[in-house]
């Protein structure tokens, strides 16, 4: 089966195609169980627009859990209101400001991106 590119990360050239979102997101899913996360519980994901913030959502979904997407470019105030009012206790970031937010709430179980699984190099394609 041919490997077909799903999204290519404008800021830095790195392409993701569809085997390594698979590959990453089972990876994240399994991750995400480990930590108590069940079927409808949501999960907090802030990263930027890219290859990482697909895979995020996708071992999301691929977990049971429910996306609760949060705008990377947010002030620390702004996100920390939104993750109060998600209610969430998992959160994905790598978002200096996210993180900070995520002290001051509920949230109890914080993953980096290196959570997701390894990085692959760009295929050539």
């Amino acid at each position: 089966m041919d490997e077909h590119i799903v999204m290519v990360d404008s800021g830095t050239g790195l392409k993701l195609t569809d085997k390594q979102l698979d590959e990453r997101s089972a990876i994240a899913a399994v991750q995400l169980r480990r930590r108590g996360v069940r079927v409808g519980d949501t999960v907090l994901v802030c990263l930027p627009v890219g290859p990482d913030l697909l895979v995020a959502a996708d071992a999301v979904i691929a977990a049971g859990g429910v996306v609760w997407p949060l705008p990377a470019h947010l002030d620390r105030t702004g996100l920390g209101e939104r993750i109060l009012a998600s209610g969430a206790r998992v959160m994905i970031s790598d978002v200096p400001e996210a993180l900070a937010a995520a002290e001051e709430s509920c949230v109890r179980i914080v993953m980096s991106v290196a959570d997701l699984g390894p990085r692959h190099p760009p295929p050539d394609v």
